[in-house]
């Protein structure tokens, strides 16, 4: 068996995931339809849109299986998300890369296997539109282009929960997404008894870069900052933009050397940022950093006033 590789991607794929906070909910009528339909239209035992988390793929939708979710490192899905046309399996027994597979030799049982790689955005697929079945099969062109048809359809509806809570512009968290996974992350994080800390960033002079060289490049300074931050900072942490030129990092389980350590990382790649792109005009920022242990009586809003507070201290600095 060979275990599907790591896109490139990894960490912004993984981010663009986790906002959409679809993992672990339960079934919805308008992924279950679509999954229906294939089923029936192609007349195989399973049809899933499945989701490629960290470690496992886990299923928002499945007709015809009773798991919810399996290892990543045995998924036909796992590879699937690392193709950019159909992935066609037509006889996994055939196939070096699944002949010993776990869910080939036992139950399900997979021969045929074929997904449609599920996008946010260019090269960020986050999941499959996936037909399964024990018997070896092929896909003609005219199934080709239906199965691509209904994953488009269930990438509309993952675009339409994308838009609630994502920022269009920089494409990371928008307030409202950030405030969804901070409520999760500060849960766990009092399960766990580990603690949370806020950074909060503020851009200097970005008015003066609106006025003396338009929109468009404050524009392009936002969609740099951010890149930087998803950059700098561990696929862990949740990212966001508060609005304007304001961003936010939430971490949980660090202590303040670790964060002074990432901070250091983001100022040396808006440092190599600002000589790469030789632009009139330096991209620069104020940060404030604010800490709270697991037991935390603070709301969310509370604890990124903090935050605030404390990067306008260093600003007035």
């Amino acid at each position: 068996m060979i275990k599907p590789r790591i896109p490139e991607n990894e960490a912004e794929r993984l981010h663009a995931l986790r906002t959409l906070q679809i993992l672990d909910t339960s079934h919805e009528e308008r992924f279950d339809r679509v999954t229906r339909m294939a089923k029936r239209m192609f007349g195989v035992s399973i049809s899933l849109v499945s989701l490629v988390d960290e470690d496992r793929q886990w299923f928002k939708s499945k007709q015809g299986l009773d798991a919810t979710e399996t290892p990543r490192e045995i998924s036909f899905c796992g590879h699937a998300i690392n193709e950019e046309k159909l992935f066609i399996i037509p006889n996994a027994l055939e196939d070096e890369r699944f002949s010993d597979n776990p869910l080939v030799i036992n139950a399900p049982n997979i021969r045929f296997y074929a997904g449609y790689q599920l996008k946010v955005r260019e090269s960020i697929n986050i999941g499959t539109l996936c037909l399964i079945d024990p018997s070896p099969r092929e896909l003609d062109e005219e199934d080709q282009q239906l199965l691509k048809d209904l994953g488009a359809m269930i990438e509309q509806e993952i675009k339409s929960i994308e838009m609630a809570t994502l920022d269009e512009l920089t494409l990371i968290s928008n307030r409202r997404g950030f405030l969804t996974l901070v409520d999760y992350s500060l849960k766990k994080s009092r399960r766990d008894n580990t603690s949370s800390s806020f950074v909060l960033f503020d851009l200097n002079k970005f008015k003066q870069i609106n006025d003396e060289y338009g929109h468009h490049e404050g524009d392009f300074v936002l969609k740099v900052f951010a890149q930087s931050l998803l950059t700098s900072f561990r696929e862990c942490d949740v990212i966001g933009r508060l609005g304007g030129d304001e961003f936010i990092v939430m971490l949980t389980g660090v202590d303040n050397e670790t964060i002074q350590s990432i901070l250091q990382r983001l100022e040396q790649e808006i440092g190599e940022q600002n000589k790469s792109l030789n632009k009139p005009y330096d991209i620069a920022y104020s940060a404030g950093v604010a800490h709270f242990d697991a037991n935390s009586s603070l709301t969310v809003e509370e604890m990124i006033n903090q935050a605030d507070e404390a990067m306008y201290v260093n600003k007035r600095a």
